[in-house]
Order: structure tokens, then sequence, then C-alpha cells
């Protein structure tokens, strides 16, 4: 009798305390989490709104995590607490910088700020809730939503780390185009969370709603553990009529996309130049090769192609451009599965090899497409080492003629001297991540770049009636993508006139369009679910990222101009760009100073080497700071 009494002791001992270790892991709940986006004409406005309440008998820290796209800019940050609003002011980079400094100096908090992943950066910010007490989050951000392969994406990254009572994904999109189709995609979706999965849709709107019960969210009954944690994406396209694309007009601010589709496609000259240096052996040459014999079967027969690999030495293996015929491919295919990785990297000559190599071809098809696209992990050793005169030396060879997209792979490669070589050179950089997809990464890209259906093409707009116009000139066009420029109807006009002049495979192109400014403007007029001034908003966001890019390829007077310019614009419309941040001010008596940053692809590399003598606590700062 006193075993079983002692036995019930100790089971309800051990009852009481799971109750206080459930009871403590959620002493603050998050009872209310809302996303709420809507998406005109392809520019997206999302506020997440966090409410959190402490249920414990002492003061806990609250945290507000969002996990947002790159591409996006912050542009609003509050937190309500016991009623009162404490706002997050963006500031300038250095003024905000200065504020911040002072706080750390105090023994003040970090930043709020980092790169997470491939597609997402994290908003990060913790409070101390009084007992019984309640705040509330609220972040708004802005995004340009981008076309590839034919689909716009939307992604929300879902992960509350708890059960939420009043949970809600609600998604309004407005496309005066009308939407070609739509779809949704998740990682955690399972049959009973589709039960909470509505989708409406009409000629131009939809709307996506996914409010999930307390019980669809568990993973199982008898457990309070949730199934919310991963990506909710929502997937379309519009309609697409006029030859010359879709103009659309709000507030003397108009958008011009243009994606024109069933066009034939360039032959393609294309020189894969594979790093082959000790650092990518293993895994990294591995994944390089799975996916170079799946871009061998993605050629087409009027392609022509070859490979260069290099590391300390440079090697041709063919010494011109072949044809891609079902025997050049095998042959290629069987070089590429000998492929191996040792010694250093030398860049700079494997480029200029590739340049060369392009410059002496013959028998390609006179109305064709050139590139170079390089893969590589890590610095230049070999050879010539200093980035600047390697930048200096490939821009002299290629002379505009061929167009040089860069990818790097991992966190060990300067991410900032690819990037500013591809765009300096008619393409683009890109890094492939270190995961289990690395070869499909890299395919994706080349299926971007597979199909260009256009080249040279220029947007043409009335020079006395436009100002402010955003980039209007473009090397190449692919199929799936979408070109966009947005600009200021500065003069009163009744028709706003375009021309676009390109040359296509078969012949050159001219487009003309005519759009009449008074209809156009109807046709946002009186619409609950716009916010506002967005085509402006968008104009600014386009301006923005274009000036950044343009400035990372500029000399240095140029490239201080064109900063002066997107810093004005990101004060102006309220945007967290690299050109300013957020200071975040909290109730006093906390750790009161917190700054919002911009992160970028190069604050995530790795330092590649330190000085000698630094300590481990040097190295682990440095770290940190590559991180933060």
């Amino acid at each position: 009798m006193e075993e079983r009494t002692l036995l019930a002791l100790v089971v309800f001992s051990s009852l009481v305390v799971l109750a206080e270790t459930i009871a403590q892991k959620h002493a603050i709940e998050i009872y209310s989490l809302h996303v709420d986006c809507k998406v005109t004409s392809r520019f997206a406005h999302t506020v997440v709104t966090s409410k959190i309440v402490n249920r414990a008998n002492e003061s806990r820290e609250a945290t507000f995590e969002v996990e947002l796209p790159k591409t996006a800019f912050i542009t609003n940050f509050s937190m309500s607490i016991d009623g009162k609003v404490y706002p997050g002011i963006i500031k300038e980079k250095a003024s905000a910088q200065k504020e911040y400094d002072t706080a750390v100096l105090r023994g003040q908090s970090a930043g709020l700020v980092k790169i997470t992943g491939r597609k997402l950066e994290q908003f990060h910010v913790s409070v101390s809730v009084a007992a019984a007490s309640k705040v509330a989050f609220k972040l708004t951000y802005e995004e340009l939503l981008k076309r590839q392969l034919g689909k716009l994406e939307l992604l929300i990254k879902v992960r509350p780390k708890q059960l939420v009572k009043h949970f809600e994904i609600d998604v309004h999109i407005f496309e005066p185009q009308g939407i070609r189709f739509l779809e949704t995609d998740s990682t955690f979706m399972t049959n009973e969370l589709t039960e909470a999965l509505t989708k409406v849709q009409n000629e131009t709107k939809a709307h996506i709603l996914f409010k999930p019960t307390v019980d669809q969210q568990k993973i199982n009954p008898e457990l309070d553990e949730t199934l919310l944690n991963g990506d909710f994406v929502v997937r379309y396209d519009v309609k697409r009529g006029a030859a010359a694309g879709d103009i659309q007009i709000v507030n003397g601010y108009f958008v011009h996309y243009f994606a024109p589709h069933e066009m034939p496609v360039f032959p393609k000259n294309v020189i894969f130049l594979i790093d082959r240096s000790g650092s990518m052996a293993g895994r990294k040459i591995e994944q390089t090769r799975t996916a170079l014999l799946k871009i061998l079967q993605d050629l087409r027969p009027e392609d022509h192609f070859s490979f260069i690999t290099f590391n300390s030495k440079v090697a041709e293996w063919r010494s011109s451009l072949l044809p891609a015929t079902a025997e050049n491919m095998a042959n290629a295919a069987g070089f590429v599965q000998t492929l191996s990785a040792s010694g250093g990297t030398d860049i700079n000559r494997a480029l200029l090899t590739a340049v060369s190599v392009l410059d002496k071809a013959e028998r390609l098809p006179k109305s064709s497409v050139s590139m170079i696209i390089l893969l590589t992990d890590g610095q230049p050793t070999s050879g010539e080492s200093n980035v600047e005169v390697i930048q200096e030396n490939i821009q002299k060879a290629v002379n505009g003629k061929y167009a040089l997209f860069c990818l790097g792979f991992g966190f060990d490669v300067s991410y900032k001297f690819l990037e500013k070589m591809a765009l300096s050179n008619g393409g683009i950089a890109r890094r492939i991540y270190e995961n289990a997809d690395a070869a499909l990464q890299l395919q994706g890209f080349y299926q971007e770049v597979a199909t260009p259906i256009l080249r040279k093409i220029e947007m043409q707009y009335p020079e006395n009636a436009v100002e402010g116009l955003t980039k209007n000139n473009f090397k190449l066009f692919f199929e799936g993508s979408e070109i966009i420029v947005s600009g200021k109807i500065s003069n009163e006009l009744d028709l706003l006139p375009v021309e676009i002049k390109a040359q296509s495979h078969a012949s050159d192109l001219t487009l003309k369009e005519e759009a009449n400014v008074k209809e156009k403007e109807q046709v946002f007029q009186n619409q609950s679910y716009i916010f506002g001034n967005f085509i402006e908003r968008l104009w600014a966001y386009l301006t923005i990222h274009q000036l950044l890019e343009k400035s990372i390829s500029a000399q240095e007077e140029d490239q201080k101009t064109l900063e002066a310019q997107a810093l004005e614009l990101s004060l102006r419309y309220s945007f967290v760009t690299p050109l300013t941040s957020m200071v975040v001010t909290k109730p006093a008596g906390q750790q009161q100073t917190e700054l919002a940053n911009k992160p970028t692809e190069a604050d995530n590399e790795k330092p590649s080497s330190f000085p000698v003598g630094a300590s481990v606590k040097k190295i682990k700062f440095e770290i940190f700071w590559n991180y933060f």
C-alpha cells in the first residue's frame, strides 16, 4: 500500500513538474499572428502583426522574429506596450550607427537584421514584458515580385514556434492585366491544414486566406506542438495581350511591364568556365558534375558550347566551340565525369582564355548570343590576384561583346568581386548555396538564361514629358522573365506613347503603343485593396535597387553620386536599404537602442584568413560581425 502511495506521489509530482514546464514554455503566448499582404501589379505590401501576452507572474522577454525576402525593404516597425507605441525611425546609416554605437558602449543590444538563407533575411527584436501585460509588434515591408521561368512568386515564411489561437495569412492580389493562373504551395501543408486554406479568383483579383484553428495546427492531437514551420508560397502569372506590354498609371507615375512570349530563341554560344581548384574537392565538384550533365541535356541542337577548367593552370576541353550534336554532347558528358579538383585558382587567365576562344570562334550562327558562365568557390590565388586588375582586364577583353555570368559557390568566394565583374559585362552574379540541392540551383540558373529571345532592347518614352526614368536599355531578354520600366509623367498628357526597339532572332523589332492617361488612371480609382500611391513607391523601390546596382561597377566619384541619390530616395520613402538603418527605441529601463540594417550577400561571407597572432576571442568577434 505504501509503495502504491509512493508511486502515486511520484507520478503526481512528475505531472506537476511537466505542467509547470509547459506553463513556463508558453508563459509568453502569441495569441494573435496576422500576415496581411496586398499585391497590386507585382508590388507587394506586407504587414506582419504579432500580439503577445505574458501569462507568468513575473516579467519575461518577448521576441518578435520575421523572416522576409532579401529583395524587400522594411518600411515601418512599431511595438505597442500597454497602450504606448514605440516606433522604429529610419535614418541615414552613419547617423543611425553613431546613435547605436553609443548604446553599445553602455553594454546594450546587437543588430536586428541578418541573412538567414538564399531567399530570406531575419528581423529580430526582443523586449521585456511585465507580468500579465500585452505587447503588439507590427512590421511592414515592400517588394517588387520578380518573374522567373514564367512565374511571379510571393514567399511568406511561417514559424510561430507555438500554437496560435488567432493565426491568419490573408493575401489579396489585383492584376489589371488579368490573372492567367494561380497556385499555392507549402512545405508544411497536411490534409487538415488544407481545409483551412481558401482561394477565390476572378478575372483580375485573387484572395488567398489561410486560417487554421489551434487543432489544425497541431502535429499530434495529444501534443501542443505546431505544424506551422516552413514556407507558404503563392505563385501566379498575368495574361499578356498587347505586344508592346502593359502600361499602368496612378497619380502621374507610370509603370510599364514588357514580357513578350512565343518568340524564336537565339542560338547560344556558351563557354562553361569551371573552377577545379583544391577547395572544390569532394561534394562541390560532385554537384558540379551532376549539374553539368543535366545542363548538357538542355542544350539545343543549334547551340554551340565548350568547357574550360582551371586551377593553377587553364585547360581547354576543345580548341573551339562545338555544335550541340548528340556525338559532341556524349563526348562532353564523358569529359564532365572525369572532372577532379586540386591546386590553386587562376581566375584571370581562365576568363581571358574564355574570351579569346569566343573571339577566335568560327562557323557560329550569324544571329546568336555568346556568353561565359563562370563557376568558382574561392579567391584568385594563382597568377594575377588583384581583383581590381582582374576586373579591368576582363572588362577590356569582353568590351561589350559577350555576357558574363558569375556563380559563386559557398561563402569563401568574394561575392562583391564576382558581382562587379558580372554587372560590368552585361550579366548577373548569383550565389550557389552549399546545400544538398546545389546541383539543382546550378541547373535552375542555367534554365533562366537558356532561352534568350531578344537583345539590345530599348524602351523609348517622350523625353519632354517623362522624368526620373528607371533603366530602359537592356542587353538581353530571356523567355519567362519580365522587363519593368517606371517613371513620372512631368507634363499634362492625354496619351503616353512608347516605342520598343529590339533584335529578335528573326528580324529587328519595333513595337509601338499609346496609353490613354485618363483611362489608365481610372483602373485604380476607388479600390479598397490598393495601398495608396503604390506606383510611386514601386518607382522609388526600383530606382533605389538600380542605383545601388549601378554603383557597384561605377568609378569612385560616380559611385558617391549614385549612392547619394539612392540615400535621398530611401529617406524620402522610408525604406531600410543598404544606405539607411532603422533605430528602434525601447521602453525606459531596458536595453534601449537596437539597429536594423539591410544586410548584403557579402555580409555573410566568412573571413578567408586572420592576421598572425590573432587571438581566439578576436576571431570570434570578427565572425560575429560577419553574420550580423
